[in-house]
């Protein structure tokens, strides 16, 4: 596969935290994607600000679209939770396969160093 793979970040977040979070999760997670997803329950304006200040679409998403979406990284918590082992990683994946495509993790969760937001990537590969 060539160099022009779409990479999708799921970003998950405290509803206090803010663009030092998301920015410091982007720069640990070590990649820059081409577009992020959030839940639509978790779409702060401090998120949407900072996105559209790093010129990064944010789709929405609902929980029933990342429900059951197999995850590599697993907290308790968010499985009792959301009905997924990590929301960044299952977000990533959920976004990346919109409209029929295939996706795979690339970047597992990490976390900012406030523990405020995590960011997860995952790629399209073919249909």
């Amino acid at each position: 596969m060539g160099g022009d793979a779409m990479i999708w970040a799921g970003v998950g977040l405290r509803a206090e935290a803010g663009a030092a979070a998301f920015a410091d999760a982007l720069a640990r997670v070590g990649r820059r994607p081409d577009a992020m997803a959030c839940l639509d329950i978790k779409a702060t304006p401090a998120l949407m600000d900072w996105a559209k200040a790093e010129g990064l679409p944010l789709t929405h998403l609902t929980e029933q679209d990342i429900a059951g979406e197999p995850t590599l990284t697993c907290s308790p918590r968010i499985k009792a939770r959301f009905a997924t082992g990590s929301v960044a990683e299952a977000l990533a994946l959920a976004s990346a396969r919109k409209g029929g495509y295939r996706a795979r993790l690339i970047a597992p969760r990490v976390q900012s160093a406030c523990g405020m937001a995590t960011i997860a990537l995952a790629e399209r590969t073919d249909i």
